[in-house]
C-alpha cells in the first residue's frame, strides 16, 4: 500500500469507526468500530491522526503499489457513541462524500458474535450511535459495516448495556480475528472487491 497526505481535498470513502472515548471502553464490544479503525490505519500506514470534526481523522491513499490509488479518511468520533452524528456529519461535508461512499462500522449485538454484515441503508434497529448519524447526514441511506457481537441471554436493557460496555467475554485471539476480518472486508469494500447491498 502506499500512501500520499492531504488535509484538504475531498476523498473517495470516508470510514467512520463508533465507539466511545476513553481508557474505559476501549477493551469493549461497543468500540469494536474503533479497533477496526486501528486495524486499519496500521495496515495502510496512513500515521498519525489528527483532531478535526470532534474526533480523531487521518487520510491518505491506498491502493495496490503501481496499481489505482483510493482517497480514503478513518474517523473516530470523540463525541461519545450517541452524539457521533455531530462529528460524522460536518466530517462528510466537508470532504464531499456521497453516502454510499460513507461506510459505518459498529457493533450489532443482533448478530453472532464473528459474523459480518455489510449492508446499504436500511434500519437502525435501536442502535443510538445510528440514530445520530442518521442526524447528521440526513438520511439512513449509507453504508454499514455490522459486525456481530453477540449478546447476553437476557433482554434486560441493563444487562445488555452492561454487555456491550463491558470487557470482551471472547479469548483476546478471538477478538482479534474478528477485527481483521472486518478490517479485510472494509478494505476489500474500499477498494472495489467486495459490494454493498442494499436493505430489504
Amino acid at each position: 500500500m502506499g500512501r500520499f497526505f492531504s488535509r484538504s481535498e475531498p476523498v473517495d470513502w470516508l470510514i467512520v469507526g463508533l465507539g466511545n472515548p476513553g481508557a474505559g471502553y476501549e477493551w469493549t464490544p461497543h468500540n469494536v468500530g474503533f479497533q477496526v479503525i486501528s486495524e486499519l490505519s496500521k495496515r495502510w500506514d496512513l500515521g498519525r491522526p489528527r483532531k478535526s470534526f470532534n474526533g480523531l481523522i487521518v487520510s491518505g491513499r491506498v491502493g495496490p503499489i503501481g496499481g489505482p490509488a483510493v482517497r480514503v479518511a478513518l474517523l473516530e468520533p470523540l463525541t461519545y457513541m450517541n452524539e457521533s452524528g455531530t462529528s460524522a456529519g460536518p466530517a462528510r461535508g466537508s470532504l464531499k462524500v456521497e453516502l454510499d461512499h460513507v461506510l459505518v462500522i459498529h457493533d450489532e449485538i443482533d448478530l453472532p458474535f464473528g459474523q459480518l454484515q455489510p449492508r446499504l441503508g436500511g434500519g437502525l434497529a435501536g442502535h443510538n450511535g445510528l440514530k445520530s448519524l442518521r442526524k447528521g447526514f440526513g438520511s439512513e441511506d449509507f453504508g454499514r459495516l455490522r459486525i456481530g457481537v453477540g449478546r447476553p441471554q437476557s433482554t434486560d436493557r441493563a444487562t445488555v448495556s452492561d454487555y456491550v460496555l463491558g470487557r470482551w467475554t471472547q479469548p483476546e485471539s478471538e477478538v482479534n480475528a474478528l477485527v481483521a476480518a472486518a478490517s479485510d472486508l472494509a478494505e476489500q469494500i474500499v477498494l472495489g472487491q467486495a459490494v454493498l447491498t442494499g436493505s430489504a
